[in-house]
Parts: C-alpha cells; sequence; structure tokens
C-alpha cells in the first residue's frame, strides 16, 4: 500500500539537536524543477556522480528549504535563508547525510509496509506441477579418473 500525504503543508526535519529544516512537501514537480536547474545543466559531461549529487541536492534543497532554526553566523547569530547559507550548510557532511535520509530519501522511497507481496496463488506459479523426476540416492554419479 503506499500510504499518500495529502497535506501541502510544509514540515520540520530534525537534522540534528538544535537544527531544523522547514520543508516543503516533496513533489514530483519540485523534482523535476530541480532536474532542471542551470547548475546542473552547467555540469561538464565527464562529471562524476558525486558531483552531479551534490549540485542536485542544493538544486533541491534551494526549492525545498523554507527556513531553518538553528543556523547562524560565526558571532552565533540567526541568520536567514540564503542560497550561499544552503550551500555553506550542506558542505557539512552529517547535515547531508541527515537531510539526503530524512528527506530525499523518504520522498523517493516507497513506504515499505505492504510493498513486498507473497506470489499470487493465482499467478502463473499456482497450480504447477513439478515435471523433473525427484532425485534418489540410488541414482548414478559419474566417476573421476
Amino acid at each position: 500500500m503506499i500510504r499518500l500525504n495529502l497535506s501541502p503543508e510544509p514540515q520540520w526535519l530534525e537534522i540534528a539537536p538544535g537544527l531544523r529544516l522547514l520543508l516543503a512537501p516533496m513533489s514530483t514537480s519540485l523534482m523535476m524543477a530541480a532536474r532542471s536547474d542551470g547548475a546542473l545543466r552547467d555540469l561538464p559531461e565527464d562529471a562524476d556522480n558525486d558531483t552531479r549529487g551534490m549540485v542536485f541536492a542544493r538544486a533541491l534543497t534551494r526549492r525545498a528549504l523554507l527556513d531553518w532554526e538553528g543556523v547562524g553566523d560565526a558571532e552565533g547569530n540567526p541568520i536567514p535563508v540564503t542560497p550561499e547559507g544552503i550551500d555553506a550548510l550542506l558542505d557539512i557532511f552529517p547535515v547531508f547525510d541527515a537531510f539526503q535520509t530524512g528527506y530525499v530519501a523518504n520522498g523517493l522511497v516507497l513506504d515499505a509496509e505492504g510493498n513486498a507481496s507473497a506470489p499470487s496463488p493465482t499467478g502463473s506459479s499456482a497450480g504447477a506441477i513439478a515435471t523433473a523426476p525427484p532425485a534418489t540416492a540410488s541414482a548414478p554419479t559419474a566417476r573421476h579418473s
């Protein structure tokens, strides 16, 4: 079963103690907009997957991140969300990893509950009859010399 979150309301994601991000709901339009970001198009054809992933994460975060708590300047004063601030925040690997796991992966992976199913009793394997003879202990074996 796919569980749909029909709430269009942004949700807070706790990244670390004292650090929260207010994120727009993951949607197809959000993903498509991030995929068509100019920074991705401007990458050289031989850019590696890690570089592409980071550029995509920044593009997605710039579209999804609406506000944050627990982000400040060098003196500890709270700062507003800016593209430069997003880049600096995502350069902190534990933050990047928590964002990827808590927001991106949750948006891309279907709820696993109920998605795995046993073979259907009416499927192609239903009522199948074994056609190979059963193996016996007295079956001849090949000898190697």
